[in-house]
This record gives structure tokens, sequence and C-alpha cells, in this order.
């Protein structure tokens, strides 16, 4: 099944993508081109690929484990909803998933 996501930059432009059930939110994310380095390619070694849910699809995730929190403690900008989009996958539970992208978000490897 293919999953909705909405993603918002620190812009405020509304991008619309699609990943199959399983995958990453990160994958999604930078198939679309959002600013996600996640240069540890989700070993949660880094926090490059930190995003910000809209506070009603938070409530709909998983607890994040304490490594992710850990990782989360080093990353700019964070807020009471940030995640690693390398630490959430796609669910059918999850169509119309909506991510902020933080401003301080950067992709080095796409520059």
């Amino acid at each position: 099944m293919s999953v909705g996501v909405k993603f918002i930059t620190a812009e405020g432009e509304v991008v619309e993508a699609h990943g199959e059930e399983g995958t990453s939110l990160l994958e999604v994310a930078q198939a679309v081109g959002m600013p996600l380095e996640g240069t540890c390619e989700g070993q949660m070694a880094c926090s490059t690929c930190h995003v910000i849910i809209e506070k009603d699809w938070f409530r709909k995730l998983p607890d994040a484990r304490e490594e992710e929190e850990d990782m989360l403690d080093l990353a700019a900008g964070v807020q009471p909803t940030s995640r690693l989009s390398c630490q959430i996958d796609l669910t059918d539970a999850l169509d119309g998933l909506e991510v902020h992208i933080p401003p301080e978000s950067r992709d080095m490897q796409g520059v």
C-alpha cells in the first residue's frame, strides 16, 4: 500500500509524497528533495534527519527509543514532537502524516 505524507518546509511550502509501507520517512523525504542528510543511514549515530511531526500525528507514532531521544538532544531546534525520520517506518495508519522540516535542516550531500 502507498502511504501519503505531507512535508511542510521551513518556508511553508507543502510537498506531497508517497512511500510504500515499511519505507522509512527519511527515504521518502529524500526522494522528494527534502534537506535531510541522514548521514548515519539510519543507525542513530547523528541527528541530521530530525523532523517535527504535527501534534495529532505524533500521538500515533510508536514511542521513541532511548537512543533516539539521546540523538535528538544533539539536534538544533528540537520541539516536543521532534523525531528522527530514519526511525519512523510508514504504515497504513500513517497515511496523511504531516511533517515539518526544521529551519536548521541542511543536506550537505545534496550540495
